[in-house]
């Protein structure tokens, strides 16, 4: 195997206060593997997660719940308990005991739930759209199984204060549990990307309309974050044209733009650009360049971070061509927990298997060996067979 040590996937870069000795990182990625009744961190996460940090590399934990009327996702860790707040712990500890980073993504799923998972709570959209709920391809996963989301309502303005006092509690929670910084979910048609793309928003106060409107509540759940954080150990993830969960908009260049632009005033850890060639964990534009992340630095002045059907080969090329400054992978880390040494090595990557993404046991999840433990079972598994043929 070739050994690629002059990448440019493999010189530090920093993070805010934080000096990273590479640039692969964990993407956030939704496992439904958190204890339940009460979406609370175990020791079965604890062990991924240690399985997949690297020294001087980041993760960034799966979407978490902000709060139960927000939640879902069975099986999706929250920040809204004590008992989670100690689950997240021996996360983080693991994580920093190898020498890894982590910040915490967080969530609202907004329309995109079901009763079942949010204590009973209608869930919240920027507008209503029966025609949502109606889809029968809009599934969500709750303790029965695979349903449809329940109907939804509009956020009233009254509750935007409470809406930013939950996003306050769970970065004050993140900070107890350890974590190095926080993630803002707006992306993949969850609550604050329900929000900002005028297919979902037909608003016509001061939060719906124009993309200034539109961008509002992003804009003061960030300020709320760097309140307790600071901008500097906060990241903002989108997806620029995104489709999945039903998201479209109007001109999402102008949007998009518009939101990056805002987000410079805040001095974040990062921009998280989801690139729209992905729907989902699906790439749905095979050999379309990373043309978000291309658009955005042109006017984000911070760091970015690409993410959406990279592979190594494409990853390098987009740092070396400065469009990025790092890149997020997810499907690869699932089944290569460690995934910076085999890239940086060359060695060749694990396959996953689909099926096991979101169910609710440690098969294809725990289980994926590193490339040294398997090369050691493969090599034992032939002198085995040569043994046995003397």
């Amino acid at each position: 195997m070739t050994a690629f040590k002059k990448q440019q996937l493999f010189t530090p870069v920093q993070l805010g206060p934080l000096t990273l000795k590479h640039r692969v990182v964990m993407a956030p990625l939704t496992r439904s593997r958190a204890e339940e009744p009460g979406g609370i961190p175990g020791d079965l996460m604890a062990g991924y997660y240690a399985q997949r940090a690297s020294n001087g590399g980041l993760i960034i934990s799966e979407a978490t719940n902000i709060s139960l009327a927000g939640r879902g996702w069975y099986g999706s860790p929250g920040l809204y308990s004590d008992q989670q707040v100690a689950g997240w712990k021996k996360i983080t500890e693991a994580v920093h005991a190898k020498g890894g980073r982590i910040f915490v993504q967080l969530w609202h799923t907004g329309r995109s739930s079901n009763t079942a998972t949010t204590g009973g709570s209608t869930p919240v959209s920027a507008s209503v759209n029966p025609a949502y709920w109606e889809d029968s391809s809009h599934l969500v996963s709750a303790p029965s199984g695979w349903v449809q989301s329940s109907p939804h309502r509009a956020l009233e303005i009254s509750e935007i204060p409470s809406l930013l006092d939950d996003y306050r509690k769970a970065a004050e929670r993140a900070k107890a549990a350890g974590f190095d910084g926080v993630e803002l979910h707006a992306a993949n048609g969850y609550l604050l990307d329900q929000f900002l793309q005028d297919g979902s928003n037909k608003r016509t106060d001061s939060y719906g309309g124009s993309i200034e409107n539109r961008s509002r509540l992003l804009l003061e759940v960030v300020e709320t974050l760097t309140s307790v954080w600071g901008g500097n150990r906060v990241g903002v993830r989108i997806a620029p044209g995104g489709s999945w969960n039903g998201m479209s908009d109007s001109n999402p260049q102008a949007l998009f733009s518009y939101v990056a632009e805002q987000l410079n005033r805040f001095g974040l850890a990062y921009l998280h650009i989801v690139e729209p060639r992905v729907k989902g964990n699906v790439v749905i534009a095979e050999g379309q360049a990373p043309v978000a992340a291309e658009q955005l630095r042109k006017i984000f002045k911070g760091t970015i971070m690409a993410a959406g059907g990279f592979e190594p080969d494409s990853a390098e090329a987009v740092v070396a061509k400065g469009d990025a400054d790092l890149v997020a992978f997810g499907r690869h880390f699932v089944s290569n927990p460690d995934l910076p040494a085999r890239i940086e090595m060359g060695f060749p990557l694990s396959t996953y298997d689909r099926d096991t993404f979101y169910t609710f046991d440690p098969k294809g999840y725990d289980d994926y060996p590193s490339y040294d433990a398997q090369s050691s079972s493969e090599a034992n598994n032939a002198e085995q067979v040569l043994s046995a043929s003397r």
